[in-house]
């Protein structure tokens, strides 16, 4: 059911989160920083990130697993979330490893100077300049497929120097209530190994003298039971066991991904519990650890969304209110561009006036974006007041999967993005200029 009060959306923003007395009126702030003026020195789109939040999240998983998991334990952040210079500097305040998808991913790493150690690298299909960059610049890199495998013995033969340490992404043939489209490890999934073949590449790496030292699997993300995790576990112990009967390999590290879920709409509080999935994920592999008589591996968990997505938050500005059949639209100056979600799984946002934010909802509204598509639709049905063009509204629970996956469809500039910390603004990541916008492109005609 939908808000009574509009303020109970406050628990879907950053922790930081205030509803301001001014001579004015009331007004949101985020971090004791004035969101009108930030949006008039920046523009909007904006998208604000909130350090309490940010270090909050982290700590919250970090004491889950120190209460949960007496082995050696530790957070590897995705950067596929979002991922810029400051971003994975901040990674390293906390000694976080970074999940690099590519070269691409791997050269941002490099330009914040990621220890090699902390980088981790993904990839169903990597190029071979992604394996020659991971090879270079990687801690540890997961292999997906036999095919990858092969290329991977060539270039350890080939390669002098320091090398990455092995992993191997196992299929485990389950997944995690979500999205058919953020399923990743059912039987038809495009990742990882299934069992027979995973059994194969481990005594190939092991003929060969390849370093292979972590088990990976990952069943989906953002969900809300960790029950299939459960199966996953047990799977993946199974497998273990089997290979120290046969081989004697053990893993250093076991890896369960992430995938964990966040509330992006009233609708979904309270905010699922950490301590939930974590308790759960240890639980599992300990016992299993024991009956199985296996040493506790490194447990290493691949949160994303669940520590920056209630970190960010989208700032627009209503352009146009119109009336269209039975809708109330409010037309704001970004969307589809910058927040492909809705479109893309059909998530819930949910949104506040900056200005007044507890002013009484005079109705539902569909909050859409200037694109020339129908699907450009980031809220809908969503109990809003009477609000003016000209006006700001916050989009909460911004902070992942958005701004690494935008556009610029129909020429949009991705937006500028500010580090909110007690009271002080930072830009970390300018707005795109127009320039920007041809900045690759070839004449024709000279």
């Amino acid at each position: 059911m939908p808000a009574q009060n509009p303020l109970d959306r406050l628990e879907l923003f950053p922790v930081s989160t205030r509803v301001e007395n001014t001579p004015a009126g009331s007004r949101l702030s985020v971090a004791g920083c004035d969101l009108e003026a930030l949006a008039g020195e920046y523009g909007t789109p904006l998208y604000l990130y909130d350090r309490a939040t940010l270090d909050s999240s982290v700590q919250a998983y970090k004491e889950a697993l120190a209460a949960a998991y007496p082995g050696a334990s530790g957070l590897t952040y995705a950067g596929k979330a979002y991922l810029c210079t400051a971003i994975a500097q901040w990674t390293q305040v906390h000694d976080l490893w970074v999940d690099c998808t590519g070269e691409g991913e791997l050269h941002m790493a490099a330009q914040a100077r990621l220890p090699r150690q902390h980088i981790l690298v993904h990839g169903v299909n990597k190029s071979p300049a992604d394996l020659e960059a991971a090879m270079a610049q990687a801690g540890r890199l997961v292999f997906d497929n036999p095919i990858e495998l092969e290329r991977l013995v060539s270039l350890y033969r080939e390669r002098p120097g320091p090398s990455p340490e092995l992993w191997f992404r196992l299929r485990p043939g389950l997944a995690v209530d979500t999205h058919k489209h953020t399923r990743t490890g059912q039987g038809d999934s495009k990742f990882g190994l299934n069992v027979d073949e995973a059994r194969r590449a481990i005594r190939l790496c092991l003929e060969m003298g390849l370093p292979l030292t972590g088990l990976h699997f990952h069943l989906g993300s953002h969900f809300r039971d960790p029950e299939p995790l459960g199966p996953a576990i047990e799977t993946s112990l199974d497998l273990i066991a089997e290979l120290r009967r046969t081989t004697g390999w053990l893993p250093e590290t076991l890896s369960p991904g992430g995938g964990w879920g966040v509330a992006y709409h009233e609708s979904e509080l309270p905010q699922p519990r950490i301590d939930t999935y974590v308790n759960f994920i240890a639980g599992k592999v300990i016992a299993g650890c024991q009956q199985r008589d296996l040493p506790l591996p490194r447990l290493q968990l691949e949160p994303g969304r669940g520590l920056v997505a209630r970190a960010g938050v989208a700032l627009y500005r209503l352009g146009v209110v119109k009336e269209s059949a039975d809708r109330r639209w409010l037309l704001l100056d970004g969307g589809l561009s910058d927040n492909p979600r809705p479109a893309l799984y059909q998530t819930r946002y949910s949104a506040l006036p900056v200005r007044d934010p507890d002013r009484p909802q005079t109705g539902p509204a569909w909050l859409g974006g200037p694109f020339c598509e129908s699907g450009d639709v980031l809220i809908e049905a969503l109990p809003m007041p009477a609000v003016l063009p000209g006006e700001l509204i916050a989009v909460p629970v911004s902070g992942a999967y958005q701004l690494s996956m935008a556009s610029n469809y129909n020429g949009a500039r991705k937006p500028a993005v500010v580090m909110l910390q007690d009271g002080t603004a930072r830009l970390i990541q300018r707005r795109e200029t127009l320039d920007d916008l041809v900045r690759r492109d070839a004449p024709l005609f000279t």
